[in-house]
């Protein structure tokens, strides 16, 4: 029998090409070359990487087909890439290309069946659905948005998960708009709430700002995908530029393996 294990997962946002870093889904701040980083998250033996292009699907165009194949011909740790996808071909493509898994946001929001005709064709494993949550003011609820949170679709994320699920998608990211970049910690109530309702693999993503966000997150949720942007690219209270990743005996502690 696998023993499953959380898993600690580094984020790349791309825009034109570079790799930046957002506040709340604003504000987007260089900080390198993403194939520099993916070499560098394989020196650190990530346990998989996420790349999203925050523009591809608000610019209307498709994904950057040669960056893709650029960037999993370096990757060394399983791929997920998201951005820009509209339809199931567009999906088949990028998995062609060597990526493991594809992202859907915009597109699977926008067509849902979308989702059940991509995990029949490439199976559920390799089909992965992002919900950009936020919370109400003066509210419990949330609502998802698309295009980098500037649509709000007046949707529920829960309801939706549930639905993705019978869908046939593999896997839910739960990126929470609002801890975007803040490094004060995970939105620990909704990802709890989340988990509750669906049986899918979860990850979050948002907020993590130490390694102790992390280890909070899984100590309170267990078998996880604890992702993260910034507190891979950043390093200290003035964030300077690093690219890093926990050392093996860090990622035991986090993990509860010792």
């Amino acid at each position: 029998m696998i023993m499953l294990l959380p898993r600690v997962i580094p984020v790349l946002l791309v825009q034109n090409g570079g790799l930046v870093k957002t506040v709340k889904f604003s504000d987007p701040k260089y900080v390198g070359d993403p194939l520099n980083a993916v070499k560098i998250f394989n020196e650190k033996e990530a346990d998989e990487l996420v790349v999203l292009d925050i523009d591809a699907s608000a610019q209307g165009r498709e994904p950057d087909y040669k960056l893709i194949e650029n960037l999993a011909v370096e990757c060394r740790m399983p791929l997920c890439y998201g951005g820009g996808i509209k339809s199931v071909e567009q999906a088949q493509k990028i998995l062609s290309l060597g990526v493991e898994k594809v992202a859907l946001s915009s597109g699977a929001i926008k067509t849902p069946f979308m989702v059940e005709e991509l995990s029949q064709k490439v199976g559920a494993q390799s089909v992965v659905v992002v919900l950009d949550v936020k919370k109400r003011r003066f509210s419990r609820n949330y609502d998802n948005y698309i295009i980098n949170g500037k649509t709000n679709t007046k949707t529920c994320p829960i309801e939706m998960a549930q639905k993705f699920e019978k869908l046939g998608a593999g896997e839910v990211v739960v990126n929470s708009i609002e801890y975007d970049g803040m490094m004060q910690g995970y939105d620990l109530e909704f990802v709890s709430r989340l988990k509750k309702n669906i049986s899918l693999p979860v990850t979050a993503l948002g907020g993590a700002g130490s390694y102790q966000d992390v280890k909070t997150l899984i100590d309170r949720e267990g078998i996880i995908g604890a992702a993260a942007g910034s507190l891979f690219v950043f390093k200290g209270k003035y964030r300077a530029v690093l690219i890093n990743y926990p050392k093996p005996q860090e990622k035991r502690e986090l993990l509860g393996l010792v």
